[in-house]
């Protein structure tokens, strides 16, 4: 009997997909954990995140930094790059553009540990950094 690869799943990985409409419409995918026996930590770094002001509509520019230490699952990049890249026309504060991020990713993959932090670039002249946490870091 031929097993299932862990990828088998994955429906956006090694496929043109379009960029979806918002994080909603999104699909943040998974792939078993490898070492599901071990205590990690994965980094994404996002250098090119964009979004919109809500009250102005002008674009914010921001890097999002996520680390997290998986459970049963971890997240597969392109899925991830692919609901990021969703925020780029929703008009949301940054408080809530990281909490949002924080929250879908638990929901998807369940980790022990998860840490999203947006580091807005300056705008009139005042730059954000919003940092969200679930769970405790390994060694806490």
């Amino acid at each position: 009997m031929k097993q299932k690869q862990p990828t088998a799943r994955l429906t956006q990985l090694g496929e043109k997909v379009a960029m979806p409409a918002s994080p909603d419409e999104a699909k943040l995918e998974t792939f078993p954990n490898p070492y599901p026996g071990k205590k990690y930590r994965v980094t994404f770094d996002c250098h090119e995140f964009t979004s919109m002001c809500p009250v102005t509509g002008q674009p914010d520019f921001a890097t999002i930094a996520i680390q997290y230490v998986p459970g049963k699952s971890c997240i597969e990049s392109k899925s991830l790059k692919l609901y990021l890249g969703a925020f780029r026309n929703q008009g949301q504060f940054a408080e809530t553009i990281v909490n949002r991020i924080l929250e879908d990713l638990v929901a998807s993959c369940k980790p022990y540990y998860c840490v999203v932090k947006g580091d807005f670039t300056p705008r009139g002249g005042i730059a954000i950094e919003v940092v969200a946490e679930h769970g405790h870091a390994p060694g806490e």
